[in-house]
């Protein structure tokens, strides 16, 4: 494309064109920095619109070469914001995977816990947004709302709101304060009704219904292809969910199903979501019934998971070990999210 000063006159699908070239981005929030677009526009009416992706790229890749398995943790808070215990728990595991680590029971129950809380956090984040894009100011309340309940419990556990580094290598920083469970066990009395509301606002709600059915329409193979995961490649009718077909942290104990659509276009997303929601709810009851009141929540691995405290005080070779100052030479890849906007070049 070719820009002309003064005249603004453009190369275009449609022939040579007086013509207005705009960029919409990078975006901020709703789209987090990832896109640009540069529009070509006639009048109101885009002639064009050329995405420009990469907007997000923080260099955590290259942070983690000069990072142990321990500090590099702190990074993977920051791959998405709005997800740090999960990725937390992906690291964690790849990492207890080749130090062929065992973690205790009681804290893969733990981890359960939290990142089941975290992503009804990610999920009311993604519907408040989604429903202030398109007019539901109430809604987008109401999700930040609950949102901060749950924020309110990190805090309580972790000590921290969003950024925890809360699962660590080995399995958790520390034994959650007394009393965590019982505002767990408050959310859950709460949330399932505040779902309901959000569905009676949405749901049979014709002008959300209008503007969002039958649009984002992505095919199973497309979304595939793509590798697409989470929401947007079960609303396309793949039954595909890690917690199930690779259990981890003990998720083969626990009871919860796969939402899946075959719309496969916003509405079906959104439904998605919900019912991963109430989803969460059920699994995160079964990890309150599972959690003993008492035991360890880092496995016994000297030299490779940093020791109590007391034993640094007392015995000189707690932290002899090669694999503690081991360079993690990590590569982080949100494939997810580069992938969902790389279907834009394609339409």
């Amino acid at each position: 494309m070719t820009i002309q000063s003064e005249t603004s006159s453009v190369e275009t699908a449609t022939g040579t064109a007086k013509t207005m070239v705009l960029n919409m981005g990078p975006q901020h929030p709703s789209t987090h920095g990832v896109l640009r677009i540069l529009l070509e526009l006639d009048g109101e009416n885009v002639v064009k619109a050329i995405p420009d992706m990469g907007y997000l790229h923080t260099g955590i890749e290259k942070s983690c070469e000069d990072k142990t398995y321990s500090q590099a943790i702190t990074l993977t808070d920051r791959i998405d914001y709005l997800n740090p215990l999960g990725n937390n728990l992906a690291y964690c595991l790849a990492v207890e995977k080749l130090l062929g680590l065992e973690v205790p029971k009681r804290a893969q129950y733990i981890r359960v816990l939290m990142v089941e809380l975290q992503r009804i956090s990610s999920h009311l984040v993604w519907l408040g947004t989604h429903a202030i894009d398109l007019g539901a100011m109430s809604v987008f309340l109401y999700c930040f709302r609950e949102r901060e309940e749950i924020l309110k419990i990190f805090e309580f556990v972790t000590g921290q709101r969003m950024m925890t580094s809360y699962i660590r290598i080995g399995g958790l920083a520390l034994d959650p304060p007394t009393g965590y469970l019982q505002r767990v066990e408050k959310f859950l009395k709460m949330m399932p009704g505040r779902i309901d509301e959000y569905e009676e606002l949405l749901t049979g709600n014709r002008i959300w219904i209008g503007r969002t059915k039958g649009v984002g329409y992505i095919s199973a193979e497309d979304a595939i292809a793509l590798s697409m995961t989470g929401p947007t490649l079960r609303a396309a009718g793949v039954a595909y969910d890690n917690r199930k077909v690779f259990p981890y942290s003990s998720y083969e104990e626990f009871d919860f199903d796969v939402p899946t659509r075959t719309d496969s276009d916003c509405f079906a997303r959104y439904m998605v979501r919900v019912a991963e929601m109430r989803e969460s709810l059920k699994i995160i009851r079964q990890a309150i019934k599972k959690i003993p009141p008492e035991g360890p929540v880092r496995t016994e691995a000297p030299g490779i998971v940093p020791p109590e405290r007391e034993k640094m005080k007392t015995e000189m070779w707690a932290f002899s070990s090669p694999a503690m100052g081991r360079r993690s030479r990590c590569a982080f890849i949100s494939a997810a999210r580069h992938s969902s906007i790389c279907r834009l070049f394609q339409n």
